[in-house]
């Protein structure tokens, strides 16, 4: 039996093929500008392949037409456009296939324009679209065979392998540059913002009167809130909605709360600053644009509010069990100037130890088409967290509608400006767990002190709500996870001390102390307690609290 060797060298026209393909793969592999490539390697493409001229046509995604991107022989066609279904190259396209065409003169699909207008004459094309499973991204053209011959099945294969590979490095070249862009809009987003967060007024302690909260439905907000601090003592306060989305709503924001922040300091009462900002939005904001906004300014020290509405979501005003709107307002800043020339109304209020809550329409209109929060749905949210402190109950009330999995369709953003003549000098919320007790001992005794509460007793008390404290994170909460609420008020009298958790009510008469004999060692907690409050007792927690214990000493005296 005869045995066949491999050869050990190919055909010389088949090795030069191969060659041109792995050339021209490794090229496009290594290019992520393609459409260059190509324009450098089409002139090695036809010199290879013994072509007297050459084109590549690519699709142009806005008009669907195909566009010479690159060419090379005698004459310049670049630019060349061809609408769909016009010539071979739209054949080969719409075929998905070779078109191998000997003799132009007998095909009806080739156009003489172009060769009446260059002075080329073509006598035969071959052509390969490039594709890449069904999107069709455009085709390489050769024409004419030099010599006078014409191409034959082999230039066929060369040139669908060529196409093949160019189709798909332009494939992966486009998917980069996306990516790439893709990456580049997110880094600008993220810094947008970042500059969006440092526009925001900067967290204050619990006890400021005026809180809010910005939730951005995407990387970028519409909304904005500020505070700005008068020469008299009072607060000025905004919260606004830009209409729309993504970076044209924030370069708006940012405009309408930079206005604000100066107009605030330099203008009397919020009436008139909506009224200059609307007459610089209605001069230079873009066509169809608009913010929705209140403005405010509270005097801390008779806890009287002045509010002016332009359009914006109407704010609830709570009073213990009480809540109220106010529906008085205006229409949006930047559409009809007309109506702001007299200024704007302004309301004013009085809070009388309760709150006023602003918000923007992405709270309202959380949750699905038919299951919108809505106003009466925001009050009911609030109220189960009334007792918490400001930044925190903000946070609670947007943190439950983000955990029950409502949809946010828009920014969220949320202001609570607070009657604080009569609140505690100290209401902080703190995680149950021992590692919390530090920051409360260093946050009591300055409180005590600022009360009046004597030097030498400062240290006792703040040990005795240190007990408290632990026995709450390991009795009420058995060690887990929790919430602590500490407020203390007081007057010339009494100190008054309470602390509010979320545990699972107690029976307040299986909290005594036991009889000294049977304490261990370091037991002492609640002995230790009663012996240096004068009252120690459970009340009535406040809606939504699972236990509140008060503890109480009056002032002025060393012990019980």
């Amino acid at each position: 039996m005869r045995i066949l060797e491999r050869p050990n060298t190919l055909p010389a026209s088949l090795a030069d093929d191969l060659d041109l393909i792995a050339e021209m793969t490794a090229d496009f592999a290594r290019s992520l500008d393609i459409e260059e490539t190509l324009r450098i390697g089409i002139a090695h493409i036809s010199t290879r392949m013994e072509a007297e001229a050459a084109s590549i046509f690519l699709m142009e995604p806005e008009t669907g037409d195909l566009v010479c991107r690159a060419c090379w022989g005698p004459t310049d066609v670049s630019g060349l456009r061809l609408p769909k279904g016009q010539g071979i190259v739209w054949r080969a396209v719409n075929r998905n296939a070779t078109e191998l065409v000997k003799d132009t003169s007998d095909d009806p699909d080739f156009s003489h324009k172009v060769d009446a207008n260059t002075g080329f004459i073509t006598r035969s094309i071959l052509c390969a679209p490039m594709s890449v499973r069904d999107e069709r991204l455009g085709a390489i053209e050769l024409f004419n065979k030099k010599g006078g011959g014409s191409f034959d099945g082999d230039d066929r294969r060369v040139l669908q392998a060529l196409a093949a590979s160019a189709a798909l490095a332009l494939i992966n070249a486009r998917q980069a540059t996306a990516m790439a862009e893709q990456q580049a809009l997110k880094r600008e987003l993220a810094l947008a913002a970042d500059i969006q967060r440092a526009m925001l007024p900067p967290a204050r302690p619990p006890e400021f009167p005026i809180h809010g909260i910005n939730l951005a439905a995407r990387g970028v907000s519409g909304d904005f809130f500020d505070v700005v601090e008068l020469k008299d003592g009072k607060l000025a306060f905004a919260i606004a909605d830009v209409s729309g989305k993504g970076m044209n709503a924030a370069l708006l924001m940012a405009k309408t709360a930079s206005l604000f922040r100066c107009l605030a300091k330099r203008l009397d009462g919020p009436g008139a600053v909506l009224a200059a900002i609307d007459a610089e939005l209605a001069e230079t904001s873009s066509a169809g644009m608009f913010v929705t906004m209140i403005a405010g300014v509270l005097d801390p020290a008779t806890g009287t509010v002045t509010l002016a509405n332009a359009g914006h979501e109407p704010p609830l005003l709570c009073c213990g069990a009480k809540m109220d709107r106010i529906d008085d307002g205006m229409p949006p800043l930047g559409i009809v100037p007309e109506l702001f020339a007299q200024g704007c109304p302004e309301t004013t209020l009085q809070l009388n130890g309760g709150a006023l809550y602003l918000f923007t329409d992405g709270l309202t209109e959380a949750g699905g088409t038919d299951s919108m929060l809505g106003a009466d749905g925001v009050a009911a949210r609030l109220t189960p967290h009334r007792m918490r402190p400001a930044p925190d109950r903000l946070r609670a009330l947007v943190g439950g509608i983000v955990e029950d999995g409502m949809a946010l369709k828009d920014d969220l953003t949320m202001v609570v400006v607070e009657d604080c003549r009569t609140a505690p000098v100290m209401n902080r919320q703190y995680q149950a767990r021992p590692a919390s007790l530090a920051a409360i001992r260093r946050a009591l005794t300055p409180a005590l002190e600022r009360l009046g509460c004597p030097s030498q007793v400062v240290p006792d008390v703040v040990l005795a709500v240190d007990e408290a404290c632990q026995n709450i994170i390991r009795h009420a909460y058995g060690g887990g996870e929790g919430e602590l609420i500490i407020q203390v008020r007081g007057d010339s009298e009494m100190l008054d001390i309470r602390l509010i958790d979320f545990a699972p009510p107690i029976n307040p008469a299986m909290v005594c102390p036991r009889d000294l004999d049977d304490i261990r060692p370091g037991g002492l907690g609640t002995h230790f307690i009663r012996s240096v409050m004068d009252e120690v007792e459970f009340l009535a927690p406040p809606p939504g609290a699972g236990n509140l214990l008060r503890l109480a000493k009056r002032m002025g005296m060393g012990g019980p």
